[in-house]
């Protein structure tokens, strides 16, 4: 197939549409590490459908989905994703290695032309101008450095068309959608509601409620749990700000040949990864920047591990060393305020400081450097501070606040439904509003489909609105919805009739959509059910049956 790709010489027209695959399968648990055999030997990778995974199994699966995972995430590799764990990916391979062996069980087989062609459409997304970039420039520029070649890309295509023909086959009765049906589900999802609502907030019951020293002693006791402070700790800290590098960084690059870098990284990267730089030379711009400051975060880190060096040289240890070190090299030293596993309040800290932080101690009261995305940090103890309820005095002011905002939530409750029962027998629901001294207010037509309303202002969730809309008759109140600080009541005033010319215009692409979502529901729960079995005799399925009770 290679040697094919190179014989294109000209742009193939060619949209690959590639149906997202939900992989979250239940029978998994992200908390394991791939494991082996616990000793020596042959690493066991498992069997599906009956048949052993070997490491040259699990290797090529890992660099197809390496693959697939480039060209769906703009040129981003998984190991760059830190939130992206090795768990997570062992669960993405163990699902592409599924669905390989079910395509090849199943008979389904790619040819040598359509696979070139779909190759060729890949290269050809990473071009410019409309020309395709060549097997041998992505080789080179893109595969080798992951350690990756022209074959793993080839491996990657032809299999990654097996699995798309397979989810068309296995969800194909998601797909068998009727034009009539297609058209009940969009009068169901676009027919709008014409409403009124009418909120009944804390807020407005604030000034009603009485505060007393005895009640605000007792809410505190029945409530004392919700006042316990965790662990928290504060550190003293030195930052290498990677602002105080660019400069350098700059002149770095300039010696250079930084267009050829930024080009070559333009071309690794592909057009996409800078979803708002509407042009070539706007991608080229951000990248540029990012090198830049990719640099500059060395230098930083460079700094920083010279001076974490000089703080832990010094004997005995003590938290006391990095204020000398600092002030022997003109830095500033730092304080948080004590926090908790949430991290500092100060900055938004890298994933690294906050666990540091907390593994602190009087024997090893120093740590770093810790490398964030736009600073390193290298850190001191302060203290430490066990979890405590602080006395009612310390937080006197929160809890009345919190007394209030209780009891005026629970008086707004029952005035809600206080007015839904006095709602039997009134004919006119805006007067009836007026009667008890509520101001409704009338919402903008909406359905289903409708996205977010403003109107609501934060008070009560669109999902919710929408619940209790279209399960209340036209002409009619509904019954009153509780929210977090009260609840709404709302009134039906006519149900829209849906715009039949809109529908029919709509209707063919709105039938297509359904039918993939309709196609991969489907598959999915296919899926779901094939992984719960056949990936019960891997690693990560016999240590998930081994937590299990």
């Amino acid at each position: 197939m290679i040697g094919t790709i190179r014989k294109h010489s000209s742009w193939l027209w060619f949209i690959i549409i590639t149906a997202t695959i939900v992989s979250f399968v239940v029978f998994f648990s992200p908390s394991q590490r791939m494991g082996g055999n616990g000793g020596g030997g042959t690493p066991d990778f498992g069997t599906i459908y009956g048949k052993k995974v070997t490491s040259g199994d699990f290797l090529q699966a890992k660099n197809e989905f390496y693959l697939f995972y480039w060209f769906h995430n703009g040129g981003e590799w998984p190991g760059s994703n830190l939130k992206f764990t090795d768990e997570e990916m062992q669960r993405e391979i163990y699902v592409r290695l599924l669905l390989a062996r079910k395509a090849e069980s199943l008979g389904i087989h790619v040819g040598d032309e359509a696979e070139a062609t779909a190759a060729s459409a890949m290269l050809g997304s990473l071009g410019r101008n409309g020309q395709a970039v060549s097997i041998d420039a992505f080789e080179k520029q893109v595969l080798l450095p992951e350690g990756l070649t022209a074959v793993d890309f080839e491996n990657f295509v032809r299999n990654d068309l097996a699995i798309q023909q397979l989810i068309q086959t296995l969800g194909l009765t998601g797909a068998l959608i009727t034009p009539q049906e297609a058209a009940t589900v969009y009068q169901r999802e676009h027919q709008e509601i014409s409403a009124q609502i009418v909120f009944f907030s804390a807020s407005n019951y604030l000034s009603q409620i009485a505060v007393t020293p005895a009640a605000i002693g007792q809410f505190y006791t029945n409530e004392m749990a919700a006042y316990r402070l965790p662990d928290r700790v504060q550190v003293n800290y030195v930052e290498f700000n990677i602002t105080n590098f660019l400069t350098q960084s700059k002149a770095e690059w300039a010696k250079t040949n930084f267009d050829d870098t930024i080009n070559a990284a333009y071309l690794q990267y592909g057009p996409n990864y800078f979803p708002d730089a509407k042009t070539p030379d706007a991608a080229k711009a951000k990248i540029r920047e990012m090198l830049i400051r990719q640099r500059a975060l060395i230098d930083a880190r460079a700094q920083a591990n010279e001076f974490a060096a000089a703080v832990f040289n010094l004997e005995p240890a003590r938290a006391e060393n990095l204020a000398t070190v600092a002030k022997e090299k003109g830095l500033t030293v730092q304080t948080t305020a004590p926090f908790d596993n949430y991290g500092p309040q100060e900055f938004i800290a890298p994933e690294g400081f906050t666990k540091d932080a907390f593994a602190l101690t009087s024997d090893e009261p120093v740590a770093g450097p810790v490398v964030g995305a736009t600073a390193v940090y290298v850190i001191a103890l302060a203290r430490q501070l066990p979890s405590e309820i602080p006395s009612l005095e310390l937080i006197h002011s929160r809890v009345t606040q919190d007394y209030q905002f209780y009891q005026a939530t629970i008086l707004a409750k029952q005035k809600g439904t206080n007015f839904v029962a006095s709602l039997a027998g009134a004919n006119n629901f805006s007067a009836a509003c007026a009667a008890a001294g509520l101001h409704s207010q009338t919402l903008p037509s909406f359905s289903l489909s409708s996205p977010e309303l403003p109107e609501l202002g934060g008070r009560a969730t669109t999902t919710q609105l929408k619940q209790a809309a279209f399960s209340t008759p036209a002409g009619h109140a509904g019954n009153f919805e509780e929210t977090e600080d009260g609840g709404f009541v709302i009134f039906v005033q006519s149900r829209k009739p849906v715009d039949l010319s809109k529908m029919n215009a709509e209707l063919p692409q709105f039938t297509a959509v359904l039918r993939r979502t309709r196609q991969n529901e489907a598959f999915n729960q296919w899926l779901q059910v094939e992984a719960n079995r056949e990936l019960r005799d891997t690693p990560l399925g016999r240590q998930t049956a081994a937590k299990q009770p």
